[in-house]
């Protein structure tokens, strides 16, 4: 069983599209900021991505380009 589950994430984010997108933008970033600090994680950057969308940690703002 995946934890956290679709459901729950689909709670934070409503469009599963928006979800995969929120959760690679957010992975690259938290590399890019491990790779300039010189960190290593014991966990992959989309499983943290996964866990804080999961408790709410991200804020997610919507605009639309006109």
């Amino acid at each position: 069983m995946l934890y956290p589950s679709l459901q729950s994430l689909l709670k934070q984010v409503n469009s599963r599209y928006l979800l995969v997108n929120i959760i690679a933008r957010r992975s690259r970033d938290i590399a890019n900021i491990a790779n300039e600090r010189g960190e290593i994680f014991d966990e992959k950057a989309v499983s943290r991505a996964i866990e804080e969308i999961a408790a709410g940690e991200l804020r997610i703002t919507i605009t639309e380009d006109v």
